[in-house]
């Protein structure tokens, strides 16, 4: 579970990655929304649940008005890993969706990318990749 601030940008953030939502529950009472991603390859069928799923906590407003809390780093969580069938695709599209690559895929293996809360994920080549160019030259970018 990631909490997040704003559902809509963290679901399109995860849609680049792949990801897509299979269920939504609100809880009127707690104030807060629950939504589940998953990757096409790990949903079952109609009506049935993902094998994997990440869950998005997203808490509502005070009744008052007022903003809920703010999560910092620790509050949301560390990071999620997510294998992908090419890295270099993957943070390619990542970029031309106007996010960063922290963490450039240089090993042709691993590369780190952020949501919108701040949520590190893990891209992880699924097999092996040779190093390739621009990635293998790439600095890093802030944290990951």
């Amino acid at each position: 579970m990631v909490r997040v601030a704003d559902p809509d940008a963290t679901i399109r953030f995860f849609e680049v990655l792949g990801l897509k939502e299979v269920r939504r529950m609100e809880n009127q009472a707690g104030r807060f929304t629950l939504i589940f991603l998953a990757a096409p390859e790990d949903m079952n069928k109609p009506g049935e649940r993902a094998r994997a799923e990440v869950e998005l906590t997203y808490n509502w407003p005070a009744e008052d008005g007022s903003a809920p809390e703010e999560y910092g780093g620790g509050r949301n969580f560390g990071h999620l890993a997510y294998r992908v069938d090419n890295i270099y695709e993957t943070c390619q599209r990542v970029l031309d969706a106007g996010y960063t690559v922290h963490r450039p895929p240089r090993d042709g293996h691993m590369a780190f990318v952020k949501s919108p809360d701040g949520i590190s994920v893990e891209l992880l080549q699924d097999g092996v990749l040779a190093p390739a160019e621009p990635w293998a030259s790439m600095p890093n970018t802030g944290t990951w």
